[in-house]
């Protein structure tokens, strides 16, 4: 039985960069053997063990081979036959096929190495093309590495755009999908994650409302924005389909199986977006406003209106980011109505919300008109 660490942490380890999660692979033992030494078996797919006392993963090595189409069509083999090597040509690209022993000697079959010090992403073989979430991996992994120079080599992409006309990415389950988009939301440039989908002509099917030159490189925009704002996850997709039509919008998001979260904060910048750039830039309607605060719940989420006017705050034109700040006025404005003078009045019920509402369009229409004086 022998123990290698391998994957991230070896690369990350070569990178100078912190290892924060670290992956074994266990050659030449038994799920029995393992169990008897106090691991915990976890994997369903294949044999995946957690340690008695650091709790890291170690899996046995394996090999895979494809057996149908997507992500699932694979059949898995674990034995102790299978050598370090084996298990390691099974990886996606070759900065993530290498592996150290417990006595500190690299492995490294595939000049994963070599490729680290070129900065190339590079897939290992042929059976890259197997498994279409490959692309988006690879896709993240650019988007993280980008800042330190990483390009995705010519014969990985052109083996990516041979995977998307194939069909490949049409197999894709969309949980799959989503956990690496949201990932990739986060990576330290993210905008490059949905170019390399572009490149290779993934993002056509899995976003293809952004298949313009005028949008892609807005929404790209608007998502650099507020990812250098440290936006949540929410804001980062509602940047990214901000200038989508709502209804468009909605639908994407709902096949793509975003969090409700995601999907409603897209949706109302989406919504937002035609309604802003017609507001009077001089005096704007206080109905308007109020419709706006009204149609986001302001009252009854203000986090989320918080949220929204960060996103539209990146993927408005600079000439209508101005509208922004009537609206943060008018909802200051509306804010705070005391219901008691009102229900002392008599009001109650409907009514009651009647006169709520017009007490806010005119504590709105008086903040406009103060701020246009």
């Amino acid at each position: 039985m022998q123990t290698y660490l391998v994957g991230g942490a070896v690369r990350d380890e070569l990178l100078g960069l912190g290892v924060e999660d670290r992956d074994w692979v266990v050659v030449g033992a038994t799920p029995e053997q393992m169990l008897a030494r106090g691991f915990t078996q976890v994997g369903s797919d294949f044999p995946v063990f957690l340690h008695p006392k650091t709790h890291e993963e170690y899996a046995l090595a394996r090999t895979e081979r494809k057996q149908g189409r997507g992500y699932h069509g694979f059949s898995v083999y674990s034995a102790p036959d299978v050598t370090l090597e084996e298990d390691l040509l099974r990886r996606d690209l070759t900065i993530n096929a290498m592996a150290r022993s417990e006595q500190g000697e690299l492995t490294d079959p595939f000049n994963g190495k070599k490729d680290l010090e070129s900065r190339e992403l590079r897939h290992v073989s042929g059976a890259f093309k197997e498994d279409p979430l490959r692309i988006l991996r690879t896709a993240r992994f650019a988007a993280r590495f980008q800042p330190l120079g990483f390009r995705v080599c010519t014969e990985t992409m052109s083996l990516m755009r041979t995977m998307v006309a194939d069909g490949e990415v049409e197999h894709l389950v969309p949980e799959r999908v989503w956990q690496e988009i949201q990932r990739a939301l986060h990576e330290k440039a993210p905008g490059t994650f949905f170019q390399i989908l572009r490149d290779c002509g993934a993002l056509d099917i899995l976003i293809p409302e952004l298949a313009s030159n005028a949008d892609f490189q807005a929404a790209i925009n608007a998502l650099h924005c507020v990812h250098a704002n440290d936006g949540s996850t929410a804001e980062r997709y509602a940047a990214l389909l901000s200038r989508l039509d709502e209804h468009a919008c909605l639908a994407r998001a709902k096949v793509m199986k975003a969090p409700n979260d995601c999907q409603q904060l897209a949706r109302l910048a989406a919504a937002f977006t035609p309604v802003i750039n017609q507001l009077d830039p001089v005096q704007p309607s206080a109905g308007a406003l109020l419709e706006l605060l009204e149609k986001a719940d302001v009252w009854r989420r203000p986090e989320r209106f918080s949220q929204l006017t960060r996103v539209l705050g990146c993927s408005l034109d600079p000439v209508d980011r101005q509208h922004l700040e009537a609206l943060e006025k008018a909802v200051v404005a509306a804010s705070g109505v005391d219901l008691q003078p009102l229900i002392k009045q008599g009001f109650s019920g409907k009514e009651l919300g009647e006169a709520i509402r017009t007490e806010r369009l005119a504590r709105i229409a008086q903040a406009a008109c103060c701020s246009s004086t």
